[in-house]
């Protein structure tokens, strides 16, 4: 009896350390490989999704200065159009 608690009492924490060091491993790993600020010199953003229907996106995302449209489905994603991104200024001034 002895023996089982203090397997327990060393394998207990040495499990919660494990668990504690995945959890944190994977916000990091989810915060680099997302494109935040910080990440690097990423060329590709999402700015924005809308679902249309089940299956069914459209998406706007930022390549080199590019805002470009895409149409997502289950099949795969077809360019929808393409514009220059806009400026810092997104409000017309007023006077």
């Amino acid at each position: 009896m002895l023996e089982y608690l203090l397997r327990l009492a060393l394998l207990l924490p040495l499990l919660a350390g494990l668990i504690w060091g995945s959890l944190w491993l994977t916000r990091f790993m989810q915060a680099r490989l997302s494109g935040q600020p910080g990440s690097g010199g990423r060329q590709l953003q999402l700015i924005e999704t809308s679902l249309i229907a089940p299956g069914m996106k459209l998406a706007v995302v930022r390549f080199r200065d590019r805002d470009i449209l895409l149409g997502c489905t289950r099949q795969g994603m077809v360019r929808l159009g393409e514009a220059s991104a806009p400026s810092g200024d997104l409000l017309p001034e007023t006077e």
